[in-house]
This record gives C-alpha cells, sequence and structure tokens, in this order.
C-alpha cells in the first residue's frame, strides 16, 4: 500500500481556504441543479450547475488524494465513491431522473460530514477505525471527533 499511500500527508499551500472556496461552489453547483431539477427547467438553465457542481467535485477529489490517499480506504472516501456511482445509475441506466438518488446522495452527504471521526474514519475494508497513524502500526491512536479539544 506503501505505493499509494506516502509516509507523510502531502502538504498543499493554502488547503484549508481551498477546501472552503470548492465546497462551498460546490453546493451553489448542487443547490441550483436540484432548483432545476425540481421545476423542471430546460437544460440551458441547470447545464451550468451541472458544470460547477462536477467541476467543484472532481478537484475536491483530487485534493483529498493528492493529500492524503488513505481517505479512499475511509468511509468518508467510500461515501464518495458509492454517491458517485448512484447519480451514474441514475443518468446511465434509469429512464428518467429519479429524486430518490439526488435526496439519497445530498443526505448520505450532510450525514458523513458532520459524523463523528469515528464514523467518519472508519474503513469498511479493513473493518475498524483507519487512519494514518494505524496504517503506521501506532497502538490507541487518539481519532479527533468534532468539538474535541
Amino acid at each position: 500500500m506503501s505505493w499509494l499511500i506516502p509516509e507523510q500527508k502531502r502538504h498543499l499551500p493554502g488547503k484549508r481556504w481551498l477546501s472552503i472556496i470548492l465546497r462551498s461552489l460546490h453546493l451553489v453547483g448542487i443547490a441550483g441543479l436540484a432548483g432545476a431539477y425540481l421545476f423542471d427547467q430546460p437544460e440551458s438553465v441547470w447545464f451550468p450547475y451541472l458544470l460547477l457542481g462536477v467541476g467543484s467535485g472532481v478537484l475536491l477529489l483530487a485534493k483529498e488524494l493528492w493529500v492524503d490517499p488513505i481517505w479512499l480506504y475511509q468511509l468518508r472516501g467510500q461515501l464518495v465513491l458509492m454517491k458517485l456511482l448512484l447519480l451514474a445509475v441514475g443518468v446511465y441506466w434509469l429512464d428518467s431522473p429519479q429524486a430518490w438518488i439526488y435526496i439519497v446522495v445530498i443526505l448520505v452527504s450532510g450525514v458523513i460530514s458532520h459524523a463523528p471521526g469515528k464514523v467518519r474514519y472508519y474503513s469498511v475494508y479493513y473493518g475498524k477505525t483507519f487512519t494514518r497513524e494505524v496504517w503506521l502500526g501506532q497502538q490507541n491512536p487518539k481519532v479527533r471527533d468534532c468539538g474535541d479539544n
């Protein structure tokens, strides 16, 4: 696994602000797309939001993979892949758009982004909370949850 995951996280200058800006753009894209979908707007209305949502999503994914690819082994990364699969099913295999797919994707996003660290960092693949410290063999690593000091 060392070919995929470097010994230390990669440094990305301005990572915090880059994340904030990309997430904000992603929310605008998804909200615009949802509104256009729910109110049955023509493609000319929703297509720019689609580009913004997909473009910012791809950049968010690339940022996570560059900084710390261990993200792929954690529930937070695995659920992003599941959401992409659900959206692909909705676009490519179903005859018409399904609101339930869009709603499930939004609910999963909201829950996992605000879940405790022990949930976000859990790995279905390894069956336990999987962090860089676990990967490096440290015993009983502390997983910082939101609100911890």
